[in-house]
């Protein structure tokens, strides 16, 4: 295949389009912050479940507050009314060694659940004092999240630029080369990554391979027209005054 010398030294240009394309496209996929964001979401969604668990037992805890303060109220009432009826002084003398019999035992359960609402009490402040600190955490891992997601959207809207810029110079240098030699190019990056290099001191410049002897001298004696491509790599070599020929 044979393209003028000045179009292959061209492809350098189209060359280093590329390789800048690609950095920009790995570092768009392997952006620090995207690990970030993705354990800044895991340790988001873990304090809004132990917050949603802390609203729960707090949840049960009330109901069974409520329960208990119920259960108080009722023995109050009963209690209230033994008095009443002892004060009145209606009652028979059993019905009074009754009525004073089970006021001793409402006595005694009035004073287990008020010990009982006691200790419920206790623990839902304790309940509630995790729930701060929880929805705290809460707020500390949205700020984080928050903060990695802002730092990521001005990471990409950055390489967004060197993409755009770059994919106008590849627009405008693509025309330049004849559709055999940039089909050439485009297969070989498509295989290796790198379509084309510079032929520096008998190194190819994709691969980082010295060229042998019999190479070299198969290659000085081609025309400079002629296309030559890397024995190793497959990388289309362009060669100017630094390749050592």
């Amino acid at each position: 295949m044979k393209a003028d010398p000045a179009v292959q030294r061209k492809l350098l240009e189209l060359a280093d389009v590329d390789a800048e394309l690609a950095r920009v496209d790995h570092r768009r996929r392997t952006l620090p912050e995207l690990a970030e964001i993705a354990e800044a979401e895991k340790s988001v969604q873990t304090r809004k479940d132990a917050k949603v668990a802390n609203e729960t037992t707090l949840g049960d805890l009330d109901r069974e507050v409520k329960r208990q303060e119920k259960e108080i109220d009722a023995v109050r009432a009963r209690e209230d009314r033994d008095r009443a009826l002892l004060a009145g002084g209606t009652v028979n003398a059993k019905q009074m060694t009754d009525l004073e019999h089970e006021l001793n035992t409402l006595e005694r359960r009035q004073a287990t659940l008020e010990d009982e609402l006691l200790e419920l009490m206790e623990r839902r402040e304790a309940v509630e004092l995790d729930g701060q600190h929880a929805a705290v955490e809460l707020a500390k891992a949205q700020e984080a999240l928050s903060d990695a997601a802002n730092r990521r959207d001005h990471a990409l809207a950055d390489l967004e630029t060197v993409w755009a810029r770059r994919t106008e110079e590849r627009a405008k240098l693509v025309p330049v080369f004849p559709e055999q030699l940039l089909a050439l190019y485009e297969r070989v990056r498509a295989q290796r990554g790198i379509g084309a290099s510079l032929l520096r001191a008998r190194r190819c410049g994709a691969c980082r391979i010295e060229l042998d002897r019999s190479a070299i001298s198969r290659i000085s004696g081609t025309a400079a027209d002629e296309v030559v491509t890397c024995d190793e790599c497959g990388a289309i070599m362009v060669r100017t005054a630094e390749s050592g020929l």
